[in-house]
């Protein structure tokens, strides 16, 4: 069975290349805003715990991946509860939310990229983290789809790829 990818690549008009992904959800943008920056919902579907200083040049905390080292990144801007970016391990994560009506909200995630190459590797680890949060967000839980044909559908979709995989290389 072919994965189901939801990814999109991309170059942004300054010419940087992104993975970006759409999700709607039925809950407001407050509920929204807190599953994707409180540390404890975050714990449920972001790679690493993810403890965030929500201001412009905040710190955030990444520890707990198996597959990376403890490190710390920047934020980058604040529009609470609409947009946030920030720094980690050389990319930026951007998260925008947009009321489409009291009870639904859309959450784009944008991951500027440092490489392009890094494109697949990343757009399948981002779409088996938002499996997380849509079960999060729909009170479940779901095992989160196997990440290795995830990766394999990118690469097969003509998604950038080579970069090194943690965890496999």
């Amino acid at each position: 069975m072919a994965a189901d990818l939801t990814g999109t690549y991309l170059t942004l008009d300054d010419g940087r290349p992104a993975v970006r992904f759409s999700r709607t959800y039925d809950h407001s943008v407050a509920r929204v805003w807190q599953l994707v920056t409180d540390a404890d919902e975050l714990a449920y579907w972001f790679p690493s715990r993810a403890e965030i200083e929500l201001r412009p040049g905040g710190t955030v905390k990444f520890s707990g991946d198996p597959h990376m080292e403890d490190s710390t990144g920047r934020v980058l801007a604040v529009d609470e509860p609409r947009h946030l970016s920030f720094e980690w391990g050389g990319d930026e994560v951007h998260f925008d939310l947009e009321a489409l009506d009291e009870k639904r909200t859309r959450f784009t995630l944008t991951n500027v990229l440092s490489a392009a190459d890094t494109a697949a590797r990343n757009g399948a680890g981002w779409e088996a983290c938002l499996t997380s949060l849509d079960a999060r967000a729909g009170g479940e839980h779901r095992e989160e789809p196997h990440w290795k044909e995830l990766y394999q559908a990118y690469v097969d979709a003509g998604v950038p790829s080579g970069a090194p995989v943690p965890g496999t290389d």
